[in-house]
């Protein structure tokens, strides 16, 4: 039904998504929930206790943030994660307008989070290894006051509650399991997590029982059962893993640089490799940082669970990490997804944008990609105009069923290199096709060569791979560098590249390691920002403390002759199944398939592009003694290329 300029109308569950998603289930608060029939206006054009003002399709900013209602609720949820006998319980902190003590009933935008309470310093993995290995005996200590899954740890930090709540939207604050003032255990991306944080989901639709910090039973009366959950790394994570349970009344996710499957996280190719920055921290290492709940020695045991589980040996796929997976259930999701992540990301890789967008694909779900230019970050401050329009856009017709165009258009933009931004209708881009480029003695090119031998000594324990990577014409003993000649025309990256080498390794070290490189001297993006405070913008109602205003944020840049774009690792022992080893006979010649981090990345005319093979990845893989030989047969090795129309 059509709607007047200015009209204040009641909310109302949202409508079932576009992309053939079907009629979402009905909730017992859905069916309790007024009419979607518009309410009265009040005398003299005043805003009604009852009301949203809606001008145009989208909600508008009439509700005070300063007199918001602040409620804390201990929440029950379907785990005991701890063993103790009893239900494990969630803490959620929540601001409202006010009118939702006189009868308004408003949606709820949900960030969980492991980090509300802090984290602790914890030992991470020791990754240089003996011949066999093994640990030589020690620990390598690191402080985790910076994780490798980096969070917020202040109450209602950000712009939800200074954007939204006077938008009429509640927001809230949820500490995951086992940390800050909710029970359980944290297990990193473990079901009970999942089930911590999709309590939060089911009390706001009259699902799960909770409790005030009297004790005494609460319900979210004044909620219309209707949930966004959003955030960034961890905190990203957890909405994907929500509503992969299908959960009613999840109507929409933000998952920024989330993981999609925490297996590749902290494993790839069947080997231990680490995130970005963060070299020898594991599931176990992540839990201990985050357990801040009370009583942390309850949750000692299963903590040393993960660290049994995991499995730092052969690094292989396992009941342990098929339990999180979020792909598997992708079928299941029922919310509308909008979907970011960095394409400098090295912490959360690439791969998980990749990964759950193609799934999102398959299973049609109503979806939507921003990829931008920087690393781990929020990309609000560097978009911060279009950022909170698109978000408004999205929850305002996914909660409250507005008709606003959020679903219509290009569904992916993407930042080039530049810093502008393009629409396309799909990633990787339509029209994409694999180039296939020949791994020969004198370079890359598109025919296969001379069936070649060549060799490199593993150096990967002492020499990081960018040292590795540069000068590619000149002769190097600890790597094998193949370039193209200088480039006719720009190519553009779009996607997964895949090796196809054929190989050996003589020595103790098991991995293969692939980067492609562009080579050309250039100014290019790094993963890192930096403020502008040159201006400073306000982009929600302010109070005391929390001004609503925040200084813009810009890419960092380097100059340099080169730029690792993309890297791939495999452990050779798992060259036929990531789920278990084969034995390897030193100096035999294996074929080995592995993919590289999928990329959108345009090669400059006259640079040229070039793949690097080494063992050992210092900052990556486990690190074994110096010295192993790899033999490739060039030749009879390749790289595939997606490449998109220019």
């Amino acid at each position: 039904m059509a709607r007047q300029s200015g009209m204040r109308i009641r909310p109302r569950t949202a409508r079932a998504g576009l992309c053939g998603l079907g009629v979402a289930a009905l909730t017992a608060a859905a069916l309790l929930a007024p009419p979607a029939s518009p309410a009265a206006h009040a005398e003299g054009g005043e805003s009604t206790a009852h009301a949203l003002s809606i001008v145009g399709e989208r909600t508008q900013p009439v509700f005070s943030r300063a007199d918001a209602v602040w409620q804390q609720v201990d929440v029950e949820t379907e785990a005991d994660s701890d063993r103790d006998g009893r239900r494990d319980t969630v803490r959620m902190r929540i601001l409202r307008p006010r009118e939702t003590e006189e009868g308004l009933k408003v949606a709820t935008v949900i960030e969980v989070s492991p980090y509300w309470a802090g984290i602790g310093d914890v030992p991470f993995h020791e990754v240089d290894l003996d011949e066999d290995g093994l640990p030589p005996g020690r620990r390598l200590t690191s402080d985790l006051r910076t994780p490798g899954l980096s969070g917020p740890s202040v109450p209602f930090p950000g712009y939800t509650d200074n954007y939204f709540l006077p938008r009429g939207y509640a927001v809230a604050q949820v500490d995951s399991l086992g940390t800050g003032g909710s029970t359980g255990c944290p297990t990193s991306g473990g079901r009970n997590e999942t089930l911590g944080a999709k309590a939060a989901v089911d009390w706001l639709g009259g699902r799960a029982r909770g409790w005030d910090p009297e004790g005494r039973p609460v319900r979210a009366d004044w909620s219309t059962g209707d949930a966004a959950m959003m955030g960034i790394s961890y905190n990203g994570t957890l909405p994907t893993a929500v509503a992969a349970t299908g959960v009613a009344g999840l109507k929409a996710i933000v998952p920024i640089s989330g993981i999609s499957s925490w297996y590749d996280y902290y494993r790839a190719g069947g080997g231990v490799v680490a995130p970005g920055g963060y070299q020898g921290e594991d599931a176990d290492v992540l839990a201990k940082a985050v357990n801040t709940r009370a009583d942390r020695e309850i949750c000692r045991p299963v903590i040393d669970g993960l660290t049994a589980r995991q499995d730092r040996v052969s690094g292989d796929w396992s009941g342990f990490w098929a339990e999180r997976d979020y792909l598997r259930d992708a079928g299941g999701i029922r919310a509308g997804v909008f979907l970011v992540h960095g394409g400098n990301d090295w912490n959360v890789k690439t791969k998980h944008f990749g990964q759950l967008w193609q799934a999102l694909k398959e299973h049609d779900v109503p979806r939507k990609l921003w990829l931008h230019q920087a690393g781990h970050v929020n990309p609000m401050p560097l978009r911060m105009e279009e950022w909170l329009d698109q978000l408004h856009l999205w929850f305002d017709h996914w909660l409250y069923g507005l008709d606003n165009g959020a679903t219509a258009g290009p569904p992916v933009e993407v930042e080039q290199a530049d810093f502008s931004w393009r629409a396309q209708s799909d990633w990787p881009a339509r029209g994409t096709r694999a180039v296939t480029l020949r791994l020969n003695e004198d370079g890359l090119a598109p025919l296969p060569g001379r069936p070649v031998r060549q060799s490199l000594t593993d150096a990967g324990r002492t020499v990081a791979a960018q040292t590795l990577a540069a000068g590619p014409d000149a002769a190097h003993p600890n790597r094998l560098a193949y370039t193209t000649p200088p480039l006719r025309r720009a190519l553009h990256l779009n996607g997964v590249p895949e090796l196809s080498v054929r190989a050996s390794l003589d020595g103790s070290s098991p991995y293969v390691t692939a980067l492609l490189v562009d080579y050309g001297r250039d100014t290019r993006a790094t993963a890192g920002t930096t403020a502008d405070t040159s201006e400073q913008v306000c982009y929600g109602k302010g109070i005391p403390g929390d001004t609503g205003c925040a200084y813009r944020t810009r890419h960092r840049t380097e100059t340099a002759d080169f730029k690792i774009v993309s890297r791939g690792w495999l452990d050779i022992r798992n060259r036929h199944s990531l789920s278990h080893t084969d034995p390897v006979t030193e100096g035999r010649e294996y074929r080995l398939r592995w993919d590289m981090q999928p990329q959108d990345y345009v090669f400059k005319k006259g640079h040229r592009l070039g793949v690097v093979l080494i063992s050992t990845d210092h900052d990556y893989t486990l690190r074994y003694p110096a010295g192993t030989r790899m033999t490739v047969r060039a030749g009879l090795s390749r790289v595939v290329l997606p490449v998109a129309p220019r």
